[in-house]
């Protein structure tokens, strides 16, 4: 591992991450926006965060949430202005909190001047920033799908061709393979650096050197080529947190991805633990049961595997994905003791740690009907899955599960209307139980699940075990425990954790006298030997002058 001196300013930091339109309202209109996060940066300086990734406010149509961007130096009305923006980086540098931007690179949005320019004609010098393919219509390219549904090609009959689109119709793929493309693209980055961003969140990265013909969307033939140069023409002449979006990411990839020497990414996100409660080979919405033995086992596996050849990014939450108290813990008896056990699992760990807005007070999922969902994702999987004969129970089930609104309501702050919000009407319905969970009732609580995060946020700042420990699962096969050990020379660290809701035996025996329990989310248990529901504890062991 890196001596000391040679940390990076992200090794021992916490990442905040916002979305902003359900972040703080300022105006009323029912948005979360720029000023909203602004008002909101005491809040996140008092649990200690070092940085807040933005998801995306660039100008955009929004027909998937900002992740269609129209204008890559600029911010959408609806989050406020430039101006705003770069006040909200001035104020957060007060506060030591860096600014991470969301950017979009694999597609833009189908109003961006480049694709409103290539729709034009074949010879329009911007109509190779886009992927085409020459077709007839009604025989698309290939049978190649869209995540969002539908096919991958979009007809446009007055060019007799078809545009590649993984995602939403309105968010044509930019073709990497042209100079340009790159060139326009590291241009824009480098006047985000200049603005004093921290550093930017690649989102799907993976996808830009995709190759239609073979079918091959993530992880195609040039994309470290693609990804090297970008981080040498941008990324290595600042002192920035990269992190790239790889749904398609192993191991062997991420020590890539995380190379110590800045070729690429200071870390990426990995999904592998994501996919732990669907169906093999079918898509998230194809519910299976939670497998707590393999949780170990990824979990394992990239600790042990990045361990001084790479970084982890660490998390449970994110805009894309359902709360994890309501996934994988239980948000009825133990909802507060869960969650501080989630965190303290995943904190313990080697790598960055992501909070998703709202985790930090054990936020849990909604459960609403069709008509007051927003993501076009779940509105287009209920649309295609009725019309295919399954069942309306069935169908919102997967939902309230998985659906991406889960982690979209607005944040609750206290418990006035709308949960402090806005005072205006939101733009997706605050989750009903904001009266119980709000930052309100947590801030200066001492047993509050803010607190224990704020906590956590500080160990890992004040023991460079957090950073530097090499990582040890113990008990791999135990069914309810997932228990761990972190060493850095002469300084132990032992993380107990059990997964599950009953009262058992602790299988971690050491002489216990000489450890300093650093954290517990049970006070009240005074028996090292027994572990209460869903208890977590975190003991050191220092040597001498290795604890600071």
């Amino acid at each position: 591992m890196q001596k000391h001196l040679d940390k990076k300013w992200w090794q021992d930091r916490v990442v905040y991450q916002i979305y902003p339109r359900s972040f703080q309202d300022s105006n009323g209109d029912g948005i979360g926006d720029i000023q909203g996060i602004i008002r909101r940066l005491d809040y996140l300086e008092e649990l200690g965060i070092g940085a807040i990734w933005l998801s995306p406010v660039c100008r955009s149509p929004q027909d998937d949430c900002g992740y269609d961007i129209s204008d890559y130096q600029d911010i959408d009305p609806m989050f406020g202005s430039l101006d705003d923006m770069e006040c909200l980086i001035r104020e957060a540098k007060k506060r030591d909190i860096r600014i991470l931007v969301d950017l979009v690179l694999n597609h833009s949005s189908d109003e961006h001047p480049w694709f409103v320019e290539a729709k034009k004609s074949k010879e329009n010098p911007y109509h190779d920033y886009y992927v085409w393919r020459d077709g007839v219509a009604g025989e698309a390219p290939n049978d190649m799908k869209a995540c969002f549904g539908g096919s991958a090609w979009e007809w446009v009959p007055e060019l007799g061709q078809y545009y590649f689109h993984q995602f939403s119709v309105k968010q044509p793929d930019l073709n990497w393979d042209n100079p340009k493309v790159r060139q326009e693209i590291y241009e824009m980055i480098y006047w985000w650096m200049e603005k004093g961003v921290g550093g930017f969140r690649m989102d799907v990265i993976d996808q830009i050197a995709k190759v239609p013909e073979l079918k091959i969307t993530n992880n195609g033939p040039r994309l470290h080529e693609f990804l090297q140069e970008m981080s040498r023409e941008t990324f290595q002449k600042g002192d920035l947190l990269t992190v790239g979006e790889a749904w398609g990411a192993n191991t062997d990839l991420a020590k890539l991805y995380s190379n110590p020497d800045g070729s690429e990414f200071s870390m990426v996100f990995q999904f592998e633990h994501i996919g732990l409660d669907q169906q093999e080979g079918k898509e998230k919405w194809d519910l299976a049961p939670f497998s707590f033995l393999k949780l170990k086992e990824i979990m394992n596996k990239w600790q042990k595997e990045l361990y001084d050849c790479g970084w982890n990014s660490l998390f449970w939450n994110n805009h894309d994905l359902p709360r994890i108290v309501s996934r994988w813990g239980n948000e009825k008896e133990y909802r507060e003791k869960c969650a501080k056990m989630m965190a303290t699992l995943l904190h313990g760990m080697q790598g960055t740690p992501y909070i998703y807005q709202g985790e930090e007070l054990g936020m849990t999922n909604a459960e609403y009907e069709i008509s007051e969902y927003r993501d076009i994702e779940t509105l287009n999987m209920y649309k295609e899955r009725i019309a295919a004969g399954y069942p309306v129970e069935e169908v919102l089930h997967s939902i309230h599960v998985k659906g991406r609104d889960n982690a979209r309501t607005p944040m609750q702050w206290d418990d006035s209307e709308h949960a402090g919000f806005t005072t205006g009407t939101p733009w997706i319905k605050v989750n009903p139980n904001y009266p119980e969970i709000n930052a309100a009732a947590q801030v200066g609580k001492e047993e509050s699940v803010f607190t224990y995060y704020k906590t956590l946020v500080r160990l890992r700042r004040q023991y460079e075990v957090f950073v530097d420990g090499k990582f040890e699962m113990l008990f791999p096969e135990h069914p309810e425990v997932m228990a761990y050990t972190r060493i850095n020379g002469n300084t132990e660290m032992v993380v107990i954790c059990n997964f599950f809701g009953n009262k058992i035996s602790n299988p971690v025996k050491k002489d216990w006298g000489e450890y300093h329990l650093l954290l517990t989310n049970d006070r009240e248990n005074g028996d090292a030997d027994v572990l209460t529901p869903y208890e977590a504890r975190i003991y050191i062991r220092c040597g001498i002058d290795t604890c600071h």
